[in-house]
């Protein structure tokens, strides 16, 4: 829901947040070794690492890692990657990629946001879908020979450990109309599963292709979440994905369990038993403007211990994937309306880098998983 197209470039840390991180590292114990999860199953949400410097990011991937963490959710912005058409720059990306990898972190990258000339239009309060989902796929190719399985990332920096994608989610919560312009639609998104995943498997034809994060909304103009699941299955995209992502929201626990269990027996009765589900956002905010998911800080923290132990029991009977929380720090308004919103108060740290109860929480609840 507050995936940003372009990550607002961070200040430079003061000393005091890097001595806070910088002691959450070294007072963390490591996981245990006998993980009974694949070591990605658990992610997180962090475009400060992105936005940061590269002493921020060592010492936040270090206390990432620390604490369980084996992957990061991560907008590869289409709009900044390709400058003019058909010239594409990485060297951001290639940094970023570079330094999770020398923490064994993965990252899980949302192909999202088009240029200005790729864009079906222009103007609007959101993003517009591409004019071409080919254009779209040539995008996603570039990825996928970068860092995917055989990228020359690796080929060309055989120094770096190598933690190659092997899943990419196409776009970003399409079922609302700030994310497509001017009207939601599950049929043309459909169509560019079909065309973008077919793009990348001719590169690698064992990649997971991940579905945009369908989030359970109501905001104006959206589609209710399972009506445009429903939509996307008449229109055939069960051809076309193998793992649908779900950016689960919830009040709490109880309501995150009738919500998987709800989408787990939509897929089944369309047929789509072996497809998996892949929560990839989910969190509470500690403060910050009242909402459904605005409850304290007590009540962040009880909801990341139950609604991982409700993950933990659902994890084999509904073919979960894994789980990304949203996020790991708190963050300053976007500009330019620099709007205060509930999603920037979700993290496990503070804006100033101290530790929430929510990032005992979630560590105990890693530690679970293993």
């Amino acid at each position: 829901m507050f995936l940003s197209p372009v990550p607002a470039p961070l200040r430079r840390l003061r000393l005091l947040a890097l001595l806070a991180i910088a002691a959450v590292t070294a007072l963390t114990a490591a996981p245990a070794a006998d993980a009974r999860v694949p070591n990605d199953f658990v992610g997180l949400t962090s475009d400060d690492v992105f936005g940061g410097s590269q002493s921020y990011r060592n010492t936040n991937l270090s206390a990432q890692a620390a604490v369980g963490t084996g992957l990061l959710r991560q907008a590869f912005d289409w709009s900044t990657i390709e400058t003019s058409p058909g010239h594409y720059n990485l060297a951001r990306y290639d940094a970023y990629v570079s330094t999770a990898a020398a923490h064994g972190i993965k990252i899980l990258p949302v192909l999202f946001n088009a240029p200005s000339f790729r864009a079906k239009g222009h103007g609007g309060h959101g993003t517009w879908p591409p004019a071409s989902n080919a254009a779209y796929a040539a995008f996603a190719k570039v990825i996928v020979r970068r860092y995917g399985r055989n990228g020359t990332l690796w080929s060309s920096h055989p120094g770096i450990p190598k933690k190659a994608f092997t899943a990419y989610q196409i776009w970003n919560e399409p079922s609302l109309k700030v994310y497509w312009l001017r009207k939601p639609s599950a049929r043309a998104y459909a169509r560019m599963l079909k065309t973008v995943g077919r793009g990348i498997k001719s590169v690698d034809r064992r990649a997971e292709i991940v579905t945009a994060g369908l989030p359970n909304s109501f905001l104006g103009g959206s589609i209710p979440v399972f009506k445009y699941i429903q939509q996307l299955y008449r229109a055939g995209g069960k051809r076309y994905f193998d793992t649908l992502a779900f950016n689960a929201y919830a009040r709490n626990s109880r309501e995150l369990a009738r919500l998987l269990n709800k989408l787990r027996k939509l897929m089944n009765k369309n047929h789509d038993r072996r497809a998996k589900i892949w929560i990839t956002e989910i969190g509470w905010a500690s403060s910050g403007p009242r909402s459904r998911f605005t409850v304290g800080s007590r009540r962040q923290a009880s909801n990341i211990s139950k609604s991982f132990a409700v993950i933990r029991k659902l994890r084999k009977r509904y073919r979960l994937r894994g789980v990304v929380y949203y996020s790991w720090r708190d963050l300053a308004p976007y500009p330019p309306q620099f709007r205060n919103m509930w999603g920037l108060h979700t993290g496990l740290l503070t804006r100033g880098g101290g530790t929430k109860r929510a990032f005992q929480a979630y560590k105990k609840a890693v530690s679970r998983l293993r």
